[in-house]
């Protein structure tokens, strides 16, 4: 059976692990979509920056919680978190299950909505689903819901509650130290002039052969062509791991 579920209600839960599904319809202005989810302690605050799952640290280090990733459906475009409830540590007692934009309202992204699935069964049917509406609109992140303790099991609660400074300004209320600032670009200095080379007469070109025009001999050879239509390899750069940050939300998955 699935429960419809409307703002402020929670059923419990039997699963011992599930998985929270957003879904949302695209098209010309709607913002990208991003499902995330934080562990947060008895005092409502996360233990470390590590209690964050999101687009940038996509799995929790006790594997626990993690991202599945991004789908197209027949019914739109759905952003996934998972989380096995049996194994969560006892010292967290909720779990907000969060949705972002990327500096766009809410209120562009029509028909949003969250669907609960018992992860061990087929998934054919929801545990339980909440039409998120924001309140005024002006939202770019939003808690859509939040599994938490009751006893020895597990509730969902219905939320549908955001903040008017994205992710950013939901995750540094729950105690996460996100690092907002960057460093400007340093100007490299403007080479010297360098002595220009000095001329030399070219010797007399050859007629060519059977009507093909001849190659300079200091022209570089041309590069060779990758076989049958499929692109070169190109070398990997390693890149240096930045700090903790947001970067700018986008598209992750899609396809999958």
């Amino acid at each position: 059976m699935t429960h419809a579920m409307l703002k402020g209600a929670n059923v419990p839960l039997d699963a011992t692990a599930v998985r929270a599904v957003l879904r949302w319809s695209p098209g010309q202005g709607v913002p990208d979509v991003d499902a995330s989810a934080l562990l947060l302690g008895p005092d409502g605050r996360v233990r470390s920056d590590e209690d964050f799952v999101f687009y940038n640290q996509p799995r929790h280090p006790s594997g626990k919680v993690w991202r599945l990733g991004k789908k197209r459906v027949p019914e739109g475009l759905t952003d996934t978190v998972q989380a096995d409830l049996s194994g969560i540590a006892p010292e967290v007692s909720r779990v907000l299950l969060v949705a972002s934009a990327d500096d766009i309202t809410f209120e562009n992204v029509p028909a949003l909505r969250m669907f609960v699935y018992d992860a061990a069964s087929d998934g054919s049917e929801p545990v339980a689903h909440f039409d998120i509406k924001p309140e005024t609109g002006a939202e770019t992140a939003l808690i859509c819901g939040e599994l938490y303790r009751r006893g020895d099991g597990w509730r969902l609660r219905a939320v549908g509650e955001g903040y008017s400074n994205g992710l950013v300004g939901l995750a540094t209320d729950f105690g996460i130290s996100v690092d907002e600032s960057a460093e400007p670009a340093t100007a490299e200095p403007a080479p010297a002039p360098q002595p220009a080379a000095p001329s030399f007469p070219l010797p007399p070109q050859q007629p060519p052969g059977y009507g093909y025009p001849p190659t300079p001999a200091t022209q570089p050879a041309p590069p060779s062509q990758p076989a049958y239509g499929y692109p070169q390899p190109v070398a990997a750069v390693a890149v240096p791991d930045p700090a903790f940050r947001l970067p700018p939300q986008g598209p992750q998955f899609i396809g999958r």
